[in-house]
């Protein structure tokens, strides 16, 4: 599925910029934030749960002297079952295959145990990086340059962006810095294309964004969302989909009483679905127990968590 976005760009000048921009790090630092920022659209769900991206999503950023493809990657983190490795791996196998690298680390705090580890790994990369000091909203002024010190001791001779991926100070100057260090070349994409992920995909994601956020805690690590059937109507699109969990009580979590959580999933849903397909949509959801699925080869696979 493409999403376009709401405008074009003259056709490219020469010294055009074009390339595929990585954001790496830690769970929870604000990478799909950014990526819906720089994009203008959403593209990627984003929640306050650690490990919300599980797959590697691609916003697609046009301008008049340059073209961003910005890879969003999982959070690098210790991983505890085989969808954790699968997470991993994904986001260190970006790493080189991209033209840059952006480190994106949490700003406003200083860098912990999983920033110098994810350092040590882009240690061995060629790929060129540069660092990007998110939540700069959050910084006292009188903190801000002690703070980024404690961050170029740790990563070095690098080039450093500050910015609020949520309030989007910075982030025009992150932009500018990162189509600098592109190489020359004509654009990937139209440059109406804002992201060229399948249709599917996009629409279990809003279930499971939903999920995320209505949810108890012990919840959404344990969600996956299958999309069955999509089918264009006359008056509306008829999407049936199946959220599945690990246990019976999960379950019974997503149902609520009555079925009314479920029914707030769905409206939710809907609501964002109807924006990204531009019209009405009829959603029916069921919840599915399949146990362990997190670590079961073949249900991950089944699921489009393969060994990409």
């Amino acid at each position: 599925m493409t999403i376009k976005g709401d405008h074009t760009v003259a056709p490219p000048t020469p010294g055009y910029r074009s390339g595929f921009v990585a954001l790496i790090g830690r769970p929870n630092v604000g990478k799909s934030t950014l990526l819906n920022r720089l994009v203008g659209h959403k593209v990627a769900i984003t929640s306050p749960v650690a490990q919300t991206t599980r797959h590697r999503l691609r916003g697609i950023l046009t301008r008049a002297t340059a073209q961003l493809v910005l890879l969003d990657t999982p959070g690098i983190h210790k991983p505890h079952h085989l969808l954790g490795e699968h997470l991993v791996k994904v986001a260190r196998s970006t790493v080189g295959e991209v033209d840059l690298v952006l480190l994106l680390m949490d700003g406003s705090m200083p860098p912990g145990h999983g920033d110098t580890y994810i350092v040590q790994l882009l240690r061995h990369c060629a790929t060129r990086l540069v660092v990007g000091l998110n939540k700069q909203d959050l910084v006292a002024p009188e903190r801000a340059a002690e703070l980024q010190r404690s961050y170029r001791s740790l990563v070095g001779d690098c080039p450093f962006f500050g910015f609020s991926a949520l309030s989007g100070v910075g982030c025009e100057q992150l932009v500018e810095g990162l189509s600098q260090r592109l190489p020359e070349g004509p654009p990937l994409y139209p440059s109406h294309t804002v992201s060229d992920q399948p249709e599917r995909l996009l629409l279990a994601e809003q279930i499971r964004e939903q999920v995320l956020h209505l949810t108890r805690e012990e919840v959404p690590h344990s969600v996956a969302v299958c999309i069955d059937g999509v089918r264009e109507e006359r008056h509306c699109t008829r999407i049936s989909a199946v959220v599945l969990v690990e246990r019976s009580s999960q379950k019974g979590i997503l149902i609520g009483k009555g079925g009314a959580m479920l029914k707030a999933i769905g409206t939710a849903a809907r609501l964002q679905m109807q924006i990204l397909i531009a019209g009405p949509v009829h959603l029916e959801l069921f919840v599915k127990v399949s146990p362990h699925w997190r670590r079961h080869p073949g249900r991950l696979a089944e699921l489009g968590y393969g060994n990409g």
